[in-house]
């Protein structure tokens, strides 16, 4: 490949709305180019580098035992239909219709089409278990596509799924591909950190994200220094103790001595006047007593349930994700002041005391939480001693609180620190779900029907492209990893008489026979522009030929962020045949 003839041309500076030094560097070194957002394309670099990648992905497919397959992009509704994704996909997926007016979709995941061809191949559990997977395009039509490659509106997958006769063949599935995520990641020099995270549309009882740690992420994590619990927010837990449950914690009491060391002595319901007092900051320094001996009422609307009242401790905060998962809702908006008042609750002074026909979800930690000061549903008025069980019963109670920096974590009481990320693959065991919708079942032993079982596992290739870049850089511009390089070396000529020209040539063609992979700067331009681009791409390998170094017999060779070395002309072709990043 040559300088002079490539197809895109490297940037001095990355253009104004490239915020993150991933995606200024995919763009200055010439990998990709946006042509409307969240819609790119990979230049010859890029793509050199994709292929790299993929690769990589196959060989480790191959080693646990997958076949690759390929599903349309464009596919019929009807197994989406089935499945109710179809709906609940939303404006995330792009619908078309065909000429005969048949409905179709751009598919952002293939769980549907793959349980469809499940349904049509396997008959009899002879046939499982079963791998199979494919690196090809998806398209979600996202609203906030943003920051270069992390959000595409079209993008390139691995999406693998394991078909099994039971749970346990599931698990096994399951095992095997997190081993092969975990050596693709580390072959592709990519520093992650496996976190549990939620099923979001897809489903599934169990649920792995792989996740680049990055200021740029939109994920947040909740991690563990103490024990290395490491969660998505959405699903990350906390020891949010009260004082009669740290007792409990330390063997002092069980939890039947708690309950009763809480409310054994508690006074009745006492209204006191709070003029003034809408908010829990306002109220606990009114009362002069710590947010945390409060209970908060927070309101949310939603399509399937209507009003959903929620209370959580007064010091903590609702998380939207985990109530989206314990209302079993699939969205959420603030609720209305009339809304409020319909339910028989005061905006500012609202609690669950006396309300009927209202679904409330109570927080974990207000249920032994004891006496706690909530509203009287009157205005100017809350409640002391309002206490869980005796004063008023939830619909439902899960965790529901937002991890904070700080929090104690739930498995060893180290303080658990919040960082940004972003997921770069994810894994799900998801059972049934599809398999019942589509039909697909098989014969099993004794020759009953039964569902497949299913496990779904994905790898972005443009997101982890971005990553690497992200993850290796300096001043200069990118430094590859040797395995996911465009190309193993940078061949720089300086020198504008015809020995020198024969010479680079020469070389060129002898690490072209030998496999080595080549970038050729046969430019007619300045030594400082020559070695700045080199920088800028990144090649592990720099590789000077000039009039001073044929005088002396060598070439000189300068591994990307190291120190320049001669390697006699002889030996030279050997040497970097044998850094080649795939040998």
């Amino acid at each position: 490949m040559r300088l002079s003839t490539l197809f895109g041309r490297t940037l001095r500076e990355a253009p104004a709305e490239a915020d993150h030094i991933g995606y200024q560097l995919a763009l200055r070194a010439g990998l990709v180019r946006q042509l409307q957002a969240g819609s790119f394309a990979l230049m010859p670099l890029g793509m050199a580098a994709v292929r790299r990648i993929e690769a990589i992905i196959h060989q480790e497919m191959a080693r646990i035992g997958a076949q690759e397959i390929r599903v349309p992009l464009v596919q019929p509704a009807e197994p989406w239909q089935l499945s109710g994704r179809y709906q609940a996909y939303g404006p995330l997926m792009l619908r078309l219709t065909d000429r005969a007016e048949r409905p179709l979709v751009f598919a952002p995941t293939n769980e549907e089409p793959v349980a469809e061809l499940a349904r049509r191949e396997v008959s009899s559990y002879r046939q499982l278990p079963a791998l199979v997977y494919q690196v090809h395009a998806k398209y979600r039509d996202e609203a906030r596509a943003k920051g270069g490659l992390m959000r595409m509106r079209e993008f390139t997958m691995l999406d693998a799924y394991s078909l099994d006769a039971d749970e346990a063949g599931l698990a096994r599935a399951y095992d095997r591909v997190d081993a092969a995520f975990r050596r693709v990641f580390e072959r592709c020099g990519v520093w992650f950190v496996p976190v549990q995270a939620g099923g979001g549309e897809m489903g599934g009882s169990v649920t792995v994200e792989y996740t680049a740690l990055s200021p740029a992420g939109e994920d947040t994590l909740a991690i563990c220094a103490g024990c290395g619990y490491a969660a998505n927010v959405e699903v990350a837990t906390a020891r949010f103790a009260p004082k009669g449950t740290e007792l409990a914690a330390e063997g002092a009491l069980d939890s039947s001595d708690v309950r009763s060391r809480l409310t054994a002595h508690d006074a009745d319901l006492a209204e006191v006047a709070t003029p003034a007092c809408k908010t829990i900051a306002e109220l606990a320094a009114f009362l002069g007593v710590p947010e945390s001996t409060t209970a908060k009422a927070v309101f949310f609307d939603t399509p399937e349930r209507g009003l959903v009242f929620t209370v959580i401790r007064g010091d903590l905060e609702v998380s939207e994700a985990k109530l989206l998962a314990a209302a079993g809702v699939s969205a959420l908006a603030p609720a209305t002041a009339e809304q409020i008042a319909a339910a028989g609750a005061v905006p500012g002074y609202a609690s669950p005391v006396g309300l009927d026909g209202v679904f409330v979800l109570a927080d974990q930690s207000v249920i032994e939480a004891g006496p706690l000061v909530a509203g009287a549903n009157r205005e100017g008025y809350h409640l002391r001693n309002v206490v869980y069980g005796r004063d008023w019963q939830a619909t439902r109670v899960a965790d529901i609180a937002a991890v904070r920096a700080g929090d104690l974590c739930a498995r060893c009481g180290a303080p658990l620190a919040l960082e940004r990320g972003v997921e770069i693959g994810h894994i799900f065991q998801l059972g049934t779900r599809y398999a019942e919708a589509i039909g697909a079942t098989f014969l099993d032993e004794a020759g009953a029907a039964r569902p497949v079982v299913m496990g779904s596992y994905g790898i972005g290739l443009e997101r982890l492209l971005q990553v690497i870049l992200e993850q290796h850089h300096d001043a200069a511009g990118v430094v590859w990893p040797a395995a996911v390089a465009p190309l193993d070396a940078h061949l720089v000529r300086l020198g504008k008489g015809d020995t020198s020209r024969e010479a680079a040539e020469a070389l060129l063609r002898e690490l072209e026979e030998a496999r080595v992979r080549v970038l050729y700067d046969d430019r007619e331009e300045s030594a400082g522009v020559k070695f700045n681009d080199a920088d800028l791409i990144g090649l592990p390998l720099r590789l000077l030929v000039s009039d001073r170094m044929l005088a002396e017999g060598v070439v000189e060779v300068k591994p990307r962020g190291g120190e320049a070395l001669k390697i006699p002309r002889a030996e030279v072709v050997a040497y970097v045949a044998e850094r080649r990043g795939d040998r």
